[in-house]
């Protein structure tokens, strides 16, 4: 799909499996973090939306705003974090060069790459929205 010239109802009806949309204050803020540190690719950004896939899915990013007439809205605190218990796993990223680019952006790492008993090693960062991204790949 052309997720960048794609109009609402095309991608919509596109959609297949589990979404994910994360609400955030400022998407175009969160875009720069996901750039940068993940080299994610995205389309169709603005103050309050975008599209972004990662491993062969798609996830959106939604500013609060944009969710006015959503029952979710009521439920964010006003205070962060507000995504307490949310982890967003990037199977197939490297988590010593993410951590590394982190640490020179001055971003929150939560835990420094290490290799786990399940296989992996990983490592977990704060995004200033307050989500736990956790680039992941085999040990070894």
């Amino acid at each position: 799909m052309d997720y960048e010239n794609a109009d609402a109802d095309s991608f919509g009806r596109s959609l297949r499996g589990i979404g994910l949309n994360l609400l955030m204050r400022d998407v175009p803020a969160e875009i720069a973090f996901l750039e940068t540190v993940f080299s994610m690719k995205r389309y169709q950004v603005s103050k309050d939306f975008a599209i972004v896939p990662y491993g062969g899915q798609v996830f959106q990013l939604h500013s609060d705003g944009s969710y006015a007439e959503n029952p979710l809205l009521a439920l964010l605190p006003e205070n962060p974090p507000r995504r307490a218990g949310v982890e967003i796993r990037l199977y197939g990223s490297d988590p010593d060069k993410t951590a590394a680019r982190t640490e020179a952006l001055g971003h929150t790492i939560l835990q420094q790459p290490a290799d786990k008993p399940h296989g992996l090693r990983e490592a977990y960062i704060m995004c200033e929205n307050g989500y736990a991204w956790v680039p992941s790949r085999l040990k070894g």
